[in-house]
């Protein structure tokens, strides 16, 4: 695995036009476009209800570098977002109904504006989710976010793709699922997890290749099992997010030659009742500069809302976000495949796949 995210070594990829070239190619007649399945499953288009969530991406700095990270993000990026676009956000928090507000990255306890904006957020009385890679909870000057996460009752949504050692360094790095259990264990010891308590421990799998996840239900046991059994770990529960074809995923497909072959079992995995509950019908995304999105991955392929230019936060209030279509491109395959995947996990039940 390498050390340096795309933009550091110079890859084409790291080009979100070049992702979008390739995945919107127009010539490859053997994959169709996302809208026009939509069309063909009777839906003229996507359009967002209710805002329920607002998920702000507050940079691009990590303390890993992932195989399958759709931001691209590392040591070595340093997008951050300002205290002033902080603020536009909780402007438009105190003028909505907004219930949840996810905060991910990168690594986000890593913006030096975090703890601030976590405190007034919760100081509104609304949910908040942190997107946590759980390696950065030891890491030199983060020692003390378990305890604050903790006070403020924050749910902790904290990646860990595999319950064994060997499976999870292939795809994360070297070292990285012991210290992810020593969190693990850390966040038990303070109440996170624990049948009864108020504290919400989430864990979150990707497949290690191209492939599909498993039945949801039925891998979390699996998880629950294994690491109460080795570890004596507890969690509240288990989300399988499909790989998104983005960024050093997408390069990862391409360099083995497997593109193809995903965007094909992406295609042809294709579940129309999954279309009810896709995230972008609920959630607007926010990105480290801003900018609004229609969803987290969009925001990734700098991909517009629908119908707009680039639209800043500044200069929206929550009602124009409502009852408007919402852009899709090939990569939405992803979110509507199999189960459906979401940032909350699979939408559907084994029954409906």
């Amino acid at each position: 695995m390498s050390v340096l995210s795309l933009l550091r070594q110079g890859n084409p990829l790291a080009d979100v036009e070049r992702q979008r070239e390739i995945l919107e190619d127009r010539r490859n007649t053997s994959l169709p476009q996302f809208q026009a399945v939509l069309a063909n499953s009777g839906l003229s288009d996507l359009r967002r209800g209710t805002l329920q969530t607002l998920q702000v991406n507050v940079g691009k700095l990590c303390n890993q570098t992932c195989r399958h990270c759709h931001v691209d993000a590392g040591p070595d990026r340093r997008e951050l977002m300002s205290r002033e676009d902080f603020e536009h956000c909780l402007r438009i928090i105190r003028e909505s109904d907004v219930q949840t507000i996810d905060i991910t990255g990168g690594a986000p306890e890593m913006n030096p504006h975090f703890e601030w904006f976590v405190t007034e957020v919760r100081r509104l009385n609304r949910h908040v989710i942190d997107r946590c890679n759980l390696t950065i909870l030891s890491a030199p000057g983060y020692t003390h976010l378990p305890r604050f996460l903790a006070d403020h009752q924050v749910e902790i949504v904290a990646s860990l793709p595999c319950y064994l050692e060997e499976n999870c360094d292939s795809q994360r790095g070297d070292g990285v699922f012991r210290k992810s259990i020593e969190a693990l264990k850390l966040l038990n010891g303070l109440g996170y997890g624990v049948n009864g308590g108020q504290l919400t421990l989430s864990l979150v799998y990707n497949p290690v290749g191209p492939s599909l996840p498993p039945n949801q239900q039925k891998l979390e046991q699996s998880y629950r099992d294994q690491l109460r059994q080795r570890y004596s770990i507890e969690f509240n529960q288990l989300y399988t997010i499909t790989n998104m074809p983005i960024s050093r995923f997408l390069d990862d497909l391409i360099t083995s030659g497997r593109y193809e072959e995903y965007m094909s079992l992406l295609v042809n995995s294709f579940n129309r009742d999954a279309v009810d509950g896709l995230m972008c019908r609920s959630t607007i995304s926010v990105d480290w500069q801003g900018y609004l999105f229609d969803c987290d991955f969009n925001q990734m392929l700098d991909l517009p809302m629908a119908n707009e230019a680039r639209t800043h936060i500044s200069h929206i209030s929550t009602k124009d976000l409502m009852n408007r279509s919402i852009a899709v491109g090939r990569h939405c395959f992803g979110c509507t495949a199999g189960a459906g995947s979401s940032c909350g996990g699979a939408l559907l039940k084994a029954d409906r796949c």
